[in-house]
């Protein structure tokens, strides 16, 4: 029954003596509970916790490992396990398979050209998932989901979704703007979940990876190198910036990369492989945080 005909069937039954004034008070106030309901349980959603301003930060996606000491800000792969009593970065890749999973997406889902599935030239074992219609991003979205989801019960309290860029590698078969609708189902799904979200590369997204995707912050890998970082400083602010740097690829000493005014807070020096402390081709360095 709608509020409107509630009040006047009270308004009469009141008139003829039938309905106390404190029943019939009792009713329209009944009736408006379930938005007074639905509005409390709106606000009850839990906001996204963002990075904190300090502390340092590992980039960790071969394997987990004990951290250097003084990082607090963690990324790992969805498969793995949070840093207890640090902010924990989730690693999905959002825009193409994951090395192994090939079998596991459906073909429809997948980027062809000429028949043939359309690999990432620099990583071969990653085929680029086919954002260009609406439907298959929704359906790319549902596959993510169950990964998203595991951040968020796992621990971690953000998620970063790899290869936002894959347009700038598919010959012109995807465009710019089928990765940012792509992006923005995965951030409202994170955000679902309470989980905050980062824009990984892709500094040609300008101001729109914060106001139309809806980041809420960056972690990006050579902006030194490419000399970029201020496409994702000006739009996220120094420390809500993390940058990996990787040994053996950069153009300047590893004090002159740390030297540069317009590099984020947090910014590392990794070995390519990300390679955890047992290896011999372990490289960690980070700058001072200022």
């Amino acid at each position: 029954m709608s509020r409107v005909r509630m009040s006047l069937l009270c308004a009469a039954a009141l008139a003829a003596g039938l309905l106390s004034p404190a029943i019939a008070s009792a009713s329209n106030v009944s009736s408006s509970a379930p938005s007074s309901v639905m509005a409390a349980k709106a606000s009850k959603k839990k906001k996204p916790k963002l990075p904190p301003p300090t502390g340092g930060f590992d980039y960790q996606l071969s394997r987990a490992y004990t951290p250097p000491a003084g990082v607090k800000i963690v990324a790992r792969d969805s498969t793995d396990k949070p840093l207890k009593g640090a902010y924990n970065i989730c690693y999905v890749n959002g825009f193409q398979t994951q090395p192994g999973e090939l079998k596991s997406w459906p073909k429809k889902l997948l980027l062809t050209k000429n028949g043939k599935l359309f690999r990432d030239p620099g990583w071969p074992d990653e085929v680029l998932l086919n954002t260009s219609t609406k439907a298959k991003r929704k359906a790319i979205a549902k596959k993510l989901k169950p990964a998203i989801k595991r951040c968020k019960t796992r621990g971690f309290q953000a998620v970063e979704f790899d290869n936002l860029d894959s347009w700038t590698r598919s010959s012109g078969k995807l465009k710019k703007k089928h990765n940012v609708a792509m992006a923005k189902l995965l951030v409202k799904t994170a955000h679902g979940y309470g989980l905050a979200a980062a824009q990984k590369n892709t500094a040609e997204l300008g101001k729109a990876g914060k106001k139309t995707i809806k980041f809420d912050f960056a972690v990006t890998e050579q902006c030194i190198r490419y000399r970029e970082c201020s496409a994702y400083t000006k739009v996220y602010g120094r420390s809500r910036v993390f940058d990996i740097e990787y040994a053996g690829d950069l153009d300047l000493t590893w004090a002159q990369a740390c030297a540069r005014t317009d590099r984020p807070t947090r910014v590392i020096l990794r070995d390519r492989d990300l390679t955890t402390p047992a290896s011999e081709d372990y490289v960690f360095d980070s700058c001072p945080m200022k």
